[in-house]
C-alpha cells in the first residue's frame, strides 16, 4: 500500500509541476506578445513621453529638427496653436484639420479626438501643442488611454493561451492515464482472476512492485487454501468409499436373502438405494471440487454431438427407467452433421444429471425431452420435462444461488443440489452458458449453450 501511495503521489507532484511550468510559460508568452505594445505605449515612445519631449523643444516659431524627425519616425503629426487659435506651425497635419480653432473646437478635441484622430495636448506659455496619432491606434477615455492593438489582441491571446493550456493538460492527462493503466492493468486483471478463483502471478518492477508482491502473496495463499480444500474433499471421498462399499455389499446380500423376512429385505433394499445415492453424491462432490479448482483435466475432442445425445438417451433407457417416465429425442437437421469440440465424458455427465434431476423432482412421473440444435458458431443442448417445475421466485433463487434449492413440491425433501452445481461447472469448463426456464406446474427446462470451438468465449 505504501508503494501505491508513493506511485500516486509521484503523478500528483508531476501534475502540479506541469501546472507551474504552464503558468511560467503563460507569463513569458504574455511578455513576448505584448512587449512591443507595452514599450511603445508606456516606454520612451509612449504618447505621454513624446508629448513631454516635443513640448520641451516647441515654441511659436517651431521645434528642433531632432524633435520633428522623431515625430515623423513615429508617424505622429503635430500642430502648434497660438493664443488666438491660429496654427503657428504644423508637421504632417492631415487635410481635414481646420486652419483655425475656436474655444468650442478646443473644448471638443480636448476630450481626446480631433477629426477621429486620437490627440494628446499640452498647454505651453505661448500656446497649445497638439500631437495627433493615426486613426484606430488608441482608444481614449476621459481619464486614460488604451492601445487598440492591445485591446484587439487580448481576446485572441487569452483564447490562444487557454486553448494551448487545455491541449497540454489534456495530453498530460491522456499519457499519464495511459501509463497508469498500463502499469495497473496487470494488477487489476490479477485481482479479478483472484476474485473468480483463478491463480494469478505478477512480475512487475519499479514503484508498483510492492503491490504486485502483495497480490502474488494473496494468490499463493488462496491457491494453498484451495488445494487444501480440494485435497480434503478428495481424502474424505476416498475414505468414504471403503465403508460405503461394505454397506452396499451387505445390504445387497441381505436384500437377496430369501430366508429373511420381507420387511427386513425391503429395509435392506432402501439402505442399498440410499447408499448408491451417497456414492453418487460423493462422486459429484469430488468432481465439482476438481472442476472448480481446475484440478480435473478436460480432455476435449471433436465429436458428433448428435451421436453423443443418442448414446446418453440409450444408456438411460438401458439402465432401467421407471414406467412413469419417458425420454424422447429431438435433433435438428443442422445438428445431425455438426461436430463439437468437447469432453464427451463431462457432457454426458451433465445430461445425465439433468435427467436425474427431472426424475428426482417428479416422483409421479413426467415426459423428458433431449433437444439439440446448432447454428454456425453455437450448440444448443436442452433438457426439459413437463413436471412440477419451479415458481418464478425459486427459479431466480436457483439461477443466482444454485446451492441446495428446495423442490417446489412441499411434500418432498428434495433439493436441486450438487447435480445442478456440477452441470454449471461442466458448462463453464467448456466456455458455455446456462439458461433456466420454468413455471410452477408447467415443467422445467435447462438450455446449455456452447461455442463450437474450444477457445471461443
Amino acid at each position: 500500500m505504501k508503494s501505491f501511495r508513493k506511485y500516486i503521489s509521484k503523478y500528483l507532484a508531476s501534475f502540479v509541476g506541469l501546472v507551474l511550468i504552464l503558468l511560467a510559460v503563460n507569463a513569458v508568452a504574455f511578455g513576448w506578445t505584448f512587449y512591443e505594445v507595452v514599450t511603445k505605449d508606456y516606454g520612451d515612445l509612449s504618447p505621454q513621453n513624446m508629448l513631454d519631449t516635443t513640448a520641451a523643444s516647441a515654441a511659436l516659431d517651431g521645434i528642433s529638427d531632432e524633435a520633428s524627425a522623431q515625430l515623423r519616425r513615429s508617424h505622429i503629426w503635430a500642430v502648434y496653436l497660438d493664443m488666438s487659435g491660429n496654427i503657428a506651425w504644423e508637421i504632417d497635419m492631415p487635410d481635414e484639420i481646420p486652419e483655425h480653432f475656436t474655444i468650442q473646437d478646443v473644448a471638443l478635441f480636448a476630450k481626446g479626438y480631433l477629426a477621429d484622430y486620437p490627440v494628446f495636448i499640452r498647454n505651453t506659455a505661448d500656446g497649445m501643442l497638439i500631437l495627433g496619432y493615426p486613426k484606430d491606434s488608441y482608444m481614449k477615455l476621459s481619464s486614460n488611454y488604451f492601445s487598440i492593438r492591445a485591446i484587439e489582441t487580448m481576446p485572441f491571446f487569452v483564447i490562444g493561451i487557454l486553448a494551448a493550456d487545455f491541449v497540454i493538460l489534456f495530453l498530460a492527462y491522456f499519457f499519464s492515464k495511459r501509463k497508469i493503466l498500463k502499469n495497473t492493468e496487470p494488477i487489476i486483471a490479477s485481482i479479478e482472476e483472484l476474485g473468480s478463483g483463478k491463480p494469478a502471478a505478477l512480475s512487475i518492477q519499479g514503484e508498483l512492485s510492492g503491490v504486485a508482491n502483495s497480490v502474488n502473496k494473496a494468490a499463493l495463499l488462496l491457491s494453498r487454501q484451495n488445494q487444501a480444500r480440494a485435497n480434503w474433499i478428495s481424502g474424505v471421498s476416498h475414505d468414504i468409499r471403503t465403508p460405503l462399499s461394505m454397506i452396499m455389499g451387505y445390504s445387497k446380500r441381505i436384500a437377496d436373502e430369501d430366508s429373511l423376512h420381507v420387511d427386513v429385505r425391503k429395509k435392506a433394499e432402501i439402505i442399498n438405494r440410499q447408499s448408491v445415492k451417497i456414492k453418487e453424491l460423493v462422486q459429484d462432490l469430488n468432481l465439482v471440487s476438481q472442476l472448480e479448482y481446475e484440478m480435473q483435466p478436460v480432455h476435449k475432442a471433436s465429436i458428433r454431438i448428435a451421436s453423443l445425445v443418442r448414446t446418453c438417451a440409450a444408456d438411460l433407457l438401458n439402465d432401467g427407467l421407471p414406467d412413469q417416465y419417458s425420454i424422447d429425442i429431438e435433433i435438428s437437421a443442422n445438428a445431425e452433421i455438426t461436430t463439437f469440440e468437447c469432453d464427451a465424458r463431462l457432457i454426458s455427465r451433465a445430461i445425465n444429471n439433468l435427467v436425474q434431476n427431472s426424475i428426482r423432482h417428479n416422483p409421479d412421473g413426467c415426459a423428458i425431452m433431449l433437444s439439440l440444435d446448432c447454428t454456425e458458431d453455437r450448440v444448443f443442448l436442452c433438457v426439459s420435462d413437463n413436471g412440477v417445475g419451479l415458481s418464478a421466485e425459486k427459479r431466480k433463487e436457483l439461477q443466482e444461488r444454485p446451492h441446495y434449492i428446495e423442490s417446489t413440491d412441499d411434500r418432498l425433501d428434495l433439493r436441486h443440489g450438487l447435480g445442478h452445481i456440477l452441470v454449471r461447472q461442466i458448462v463453464k469448463a467448456h466456455n458455455g452458458t446456462i439458461q433456466i426456464e420454468s413455471e410452477y406446474q408447467k415443467g422445467f427446462k435447462v438450455m446449455l449453450i456452447f461455442p463450437k470451438t474450444a477457445d471461443a468465449k
